[in-house]
């Protein structure tokens, strides 16, 4: 094919090369891999600023997307794309292969700053989905700040930067310019745009912005960071959304109510921490959708309620191609069990291969956890249809998911269908996710107000 930039995608481009440090913030579907890599393409082969350019993306799209763009564009088969993936022998042995750009996975970072250490030879790094270096005490974090210095070049791209709020930019923006504009130090930015939340004596749970902090973060990074909306530069099909209700018969209302009483009155509502709140929802949704794991993470199955409002949706698709989005590895296996029983031609989403044939419509049912399949894939040509049997927490991953449809070439109105469990914990991931607050925060409300209702229930 050949590319013609659209006037923004060129701009970006133009920035990529005139820039040595630049965060793209494009929307999903803006041509984030076409951009970058014709921006690699121009300074490796026309102007001979970098040599050995190093892509950071999320594994599947590691796997796949990139090379396979390269190979789609005229003006990009002449790359080389080499994949730096799999066992420690495979990475080797695709670091010593000539290339003109490698790829890997971000759970490579840490590996690779230990293998070159001072002989770090990458000198452009681009970060596909930067938010995932947003946690400034993660490895991958930490491996990178150390050989920042050697690298003279880097791109930060993602659709979603600050998913759970502004504290997510320090780590991103400060890969980029080295702490100049929001701080050294994640103690600097907070004392600077942000005031303690919740606290237990010396201990802060969350932050929140100080008033006008937004606009201030973002005059002090507008110079180093260009900030695009699809709405704005294309012209994309509408985007429905369809909840539909789930009700769950006596024995497993029964059963949702004996765990969440057990569950929930186990904790103080002043003592919930992040990491029992996600097991307390995590436990629930479970059972939301049918089964839940036993203590030898064992699944046990408890209602078929979900599966057969999903089979009923499927039925009234009447052939429509579908892609169901899973949360837990019991919920794939049951529908996988339920689907063989339709013969329609079901897959789960495991390899390049799959996008394709997806694609090309041999697939009726493509089922995906949205964290191995939220980045990069284009599954606008297989269908216009997303149905969320298990919800996510998680804005990020869900706003990546759906854009897997909803992006450039989709022809048809997108509708995303929520399987929702009445009274359940599905209820409010939903009104958190349609609300794009802080999910963690909406998380801790959610239990608060059940436990609440608990207490007073006694």
């Amino acid at each position: 094919m050949i590319f013609r930039p659209y006037p923004y995608q060129q701009f970006c481009i133009d920035s990529i090369v005139y820039n040595k440090a630049v965060g793209l913030l494009l929307d999903m579907g803006l041509g984030k891999t076409v951009i970058t890599l014709s921006a690699i393409r121009e300074l490796r082969y026309n102007r001979w600023e970098v040599s050995k350019p190093l892509i950071i993306a999320p594994k599947k799209v590691a796997e796949a997307t990139w090379t396979a763009e390269a190979k789609k564009w005229e003006h990009l088969k002449m790359l080389r794309v080499v994949p730096v993936l799999g066992s420690a022998q495979r990475r080797l042995c695709a670091l010593a292969t000539p290339a003109d750009v490698y790829v890997t996975n971000r759970e490579n970072t840490q590996w690779l700053v230990e293998h070159f250490k001072n002989a770090w030879p990458f000198d452009m790094v681009i970060l596909d989905e930067s938010s995932s270096f947003k946690n400034s005490q993660s490895k991958r974090f930490k491996a990178l700040r150390l050989v920042r210095s050697r690298i003279k070049r880097i791109v930060e791209l993602t659709g979603t930067p600050a998913s759970n709020g502004l504290e997510d930019l320090w780590a991103q923006i400060y890969l980029l310019d080295g702490g100049a504009r929001l701080g050294t130090t994640l103690g600097a930015y907070r004392d600077k745009y942000f005031l303690p939340g919740r606290r237990n004596q010396m201990t802060v749970f969350d932050y929140k912005p100080k008033e006008g902090s937004f606009e201030m973060i973002k005059q002090a990074i507008s110079d180093i960071c260009i900030s695009m909306k699809a709405s704005d530069y294309l012209t994309l099909p509408q985007v429905m959304y369809n909840d539909i209700p789930v009700a769950l018969d006596a024995k497993a209302v029964k059963a949702y109510k004996e765990l969440e009483t057990e569950l929930l009155l186990q904790v103080d509502e002043e003592t919930i921490t992040a990491g029992s709140a996600g097991v307390l929802t995590g436990k629930l949704l479970q059972l939301c959708n049918g089964a839940i794991y036993s203590e030898d993470r064992t699944p046990v199955p408890i209602h078929d309620c979900k599966v057969d409002a999903f089979l009923e949706l499927v039925e009234r698709l009447n052939g429509q191609h579908a892609l169901v989005f899973y949360n837990f590895q019991h919920d794939r296996d049951r529908l996988l069990e339920a689907l063989a029983k339709t013969g329609l031609r079901v897959r789960v989403y495991s390899q390049a291969k799959d996008e394709n044939d997806w694609n090309t419509g041999k697939i009726d049912i493509l089922l995906a956890h949205p964290a191995s399949c939220g980045y990069g894939l284009n599954l606008q040509q297989g269908g216009h249809h997303a149905i969320w049997f298990g919800l996510t927490w998680s804005l990020e991953q869900y706003e990546q998911a759906n854009k897997r449809l909803h992006r450039q070439g989709q022809e048809h109105p997108v509708i995303i269908h929520h399987l929702i469990v009445q009274n359940g914990m599905d209820e409010s991931v939903i009104e958190a996710l349609k609300n794009k607050g802080d999910m963690q925060n909406a998380l801790m409300l959610a239990l608060k107000a059940k436990i609440t209702q608990l207490k007073k229930g006694r």
